[in-house]
């Protein structure tokens, strides 16, 4: 089991707060990582993240921050760089929707979207990996979705998004593998969280949903807890460039 242990590392989890973000920093933090935890609601004291990570021995420390904008991404990675400390796990995990048919898409939610789902990821992997490259190990944890590989209903952003996601887990492996770097992407199938809660509360696409998944329900966040802590660890130090999903057999039907 040592090769899962990750105690003595720091790992930084962007949508921290709740849902799959909440329980991948739990993950992390049971299998002995301290966390860095971001979330532009995120409390500064007392948040159900920090409660999780303090109870397995961890360290956690909190950083309020809107990846909807340029500067404060900066700001973030700026202050990453300047603690003594350097990252050793970036999950890049927050992310938003904006449900609209794509002839009624408008241009501000597009970019809003693309902003958070598939810029601010990059810039943070690219800040932080650099630090990684040097070093010469470091893991990347991409959130994808089955929009990397499907092109759903009225979420046009968040297809493109997502699927820029998949293409920049490969882009950035092929050329970090080398320098001991791991890059990799978690796709979630239908989880239970409040983007998909107006999923859930449409009868007739809940069921449809319900249908087609061959595990017959819904994921949970911590469905995800494994796999996060499977990529974050030395038991995936010869995988890169993967989008693995975690569906349910939703990609098998």
């Amino acid at each position: 089991m040592s090769l899962f242990d990750l105690s003595g590392r720091l790992a930084v989890v962007t949508g921290c707060r709740r849902g799959i973000g909440l329980a991948m920093a739990d993950a992390l933090a049971a299998a002995g990582a301290d966390v860095i935890g971001v979330s532009a609601a995120l409390e500064e004291t007392g948040s159900e993240v920090a409660e999780r990570v303090g109870a397995h021995g961890r360290s956690f420390l909190p950083y309020r921050a809107d990846l909807s904008d340029r500067g404060a991404v900066r700001a973030l990675t700026e202050w990453l760089g300047q603690r003594d400390r350097p990252v050793d796990i970036l999950v890049n995990n927050a992310g938003t929707i904006r449900r609209a048919p794509a002839a009624e898409h408008a241009d501000e939610d597009w970019d809003h979207v693309l902003e958070v789902d598939l810029s601010a990821p990059f810039v943070l992997a690219r800040e932080i990996g650099r630090g990684m490259i040097a070093r010469g190990h470091g893991k990347i944890i991409f959130t994808a979705s089955m929009l990397s590989f499907q092109g759903g209903i009225t979420v046009p952003g968040y297809a493109a998004a997502k699927s820029g996601v998949a293409g920049l887990t490969r882009a950035l492996a092929n050329e970090w593998a080398r320098h001991g770097v791991n890059v990799n992407a978690i796709a979630p199938g239908y989880i239970s969280t409040d983007n998909t809660q107006a999923l859930r509360e449409q009868p007739e696409r809940n069921q449809a949903i319900l249908e087609r998944i061959p595990a017959g329900r819904w994921g949970r966040p911590d469905d995800l807890a494994g796999i996060t802590v499977f990529l974050a660890s030395d038991a995936a130090a010869y995988v890169h460039g993967a989008i693995i999903p975690v569906d349910g057999g939703w990609l098998a039907r």
